[in-house]
């Protein structure tokens, strides 16, 4: 981490803020780049920081619409961890005029998804702390009925999954490691 010549004439020109700021977003990244390979590690962090989220939203009987508002980022977040990044209904057509001309090649596409697993974590992880740190102030807890958003959240959550799993079936993909073949060395 030892920074460079033309590097330190670049911080001498900047103000103090910008030079902190600018360290502390470098020891950030070489933190969270040294967790790229610490996956249970990551994810329990990421369900204890969910849990005291939870706990505070349900001990202090507050923040409800925080609460919901975070539950709809996380759907859309694991909406796109879902979701193939390529559109496979133009794969589909390619596929058809390859077997229209006889060209059809058993070739092995991988699946790729549209959110990584690392970038999935890492903007839960970061959604959650802003939730968790907007618990401690009062201004951000407007007085809704709970219920209603909680029914409202429900119904969002089913149909958008259900549209998710039509999509997976239509298109023969599966998107977690459930069911596939593992192969290992002998």
């Amino acid at each position: 981490m030892e920074l460079e010549e033309g590097d330190r004439s670049q911080l001498n020109t900047l103000s103090p803020i910008s030079v902190r700021y600018h360290r502390a977003l470098t020891i950030y990244r070489y933190y969270l780049d040294k967790s790229v390979p610490l996956i249970k590690e990551r994810w329990g962090a990421l369900i204890l920081l969910l849990f005291l989220f939870e706990l505070r939203v349900v001990l202090t009987h507050k923040w409800y619409l925080s609460c919901y508002t975070h539950g709809i980022f996380l759907l859309n977040q694991f909406l796109a961890f879902l979701t193939p990044k390529f559109d496979l209904s133009l794969q589909q057509d390619e596929e058809n005029k390859e077997l229209e001309a006889g060209e059809r090649s058993e070739e092995f596409r991988p699946f790729i998804r549209r959110l990584p697993e690392f970038k999935f974590w890492h903007y839960s992880a970061r959604a959650t702390l802003v939730a968790l740190v907007s618990t401690l102030f009062n201004i951000t807890d407007v007085p809704v009925f709970w219920p209603i958003l909680l029914v409202y959240f429900i119904i969002i959550f089913v149909l958008t999954m259900k549209r998710q799993i039509q999509h997976m079936l239509k298109y023969r993909y599966i998107p977690l490691d459930i069911g596939k073949k593992k192969y290992g060395s002998k």
